[in-house]
């Protein structure tokens, strides 16, 4: 063999070493990035009991005076029995005049009933009552990724910037992640 192709060989030779340790060690070195697959918003719903007023017209009964409506009764009496002594004569007035009280004190007594009921005032009163307010609130982000071949989920606080997550030594590189990684197969 001559001395160029021998010199030939061991350049080659060396060349193919030197590819080989730096794809050896690229190997043992491991990937940059993990690739992100899919990113899913964790949501929870926070509910608040909030307190709701609203103001109503309340009808009030007036507090009666004369509760068995005496009064009532006597004016309608009196004047049943003025009317009833209008009619007729002898015993006929006589019975008229009491037909006459009987029936004004009973009318006397409703009128009164009936005025007594629709005496009436309104007040506006506050009501309120507890309603239960909801809505959605993000607590983080499940992160599904691949690296090394594996697929794996985490959970973050924020979504990844982009579509690859920095690995370094094997590990993700997060400074917001919640959790640490599960392999998923």
């Amino acid at each position: 063999m001559n001395k160029s192709m021998l010199t030939g060989i061991a350049i080659g030779g060396a060349a193919a070493l030197s590819l080989g340790a730096v794809a050896g060690y690229q190997a043992l070195k491991g990937p940059e990035y993990a690739e992100v697959l899919q990113v899913v918003a964790v949501k929870e719903t926070i509910k608040t009991p909030e307190k709701v007023c609203h103001d109503i017209q309340v009808t009030h009964k007036r507090a009666v005076k004369d509760e068995n409506r005496i009064a009532g009764t006597v004016v309608g009496g009196l004047l049943g029995g003025v009317l009833g002594n209008q009619v007729g004569g002898g015993n006929g007035k006589k019975l008229a005049t009491v037909a006459g009280a009987a029936g004004g004190a009973y009318a006397g007594n409703q009128v009164q009933k009936n005025m007594q009921d629709g005496d009436t005032y309104t007040s506006t009163k506050q009501r309120c009552v507890t309603e239960t307010k909801s809505h959605e609130k993000t607590v983080g982000y499940d992160v599904q990724y691949r690296l090394d071949g594996k697929t794996a989920m985490i959970r973050m606080d924020a979504p990844p910037a982009s579509d690859r997550i920095p690995v370094k030594d094997g590990q993700l590189q997060l400074a917001n992640a919640a959790v640490t990684p599960k392999f998923a197969n």
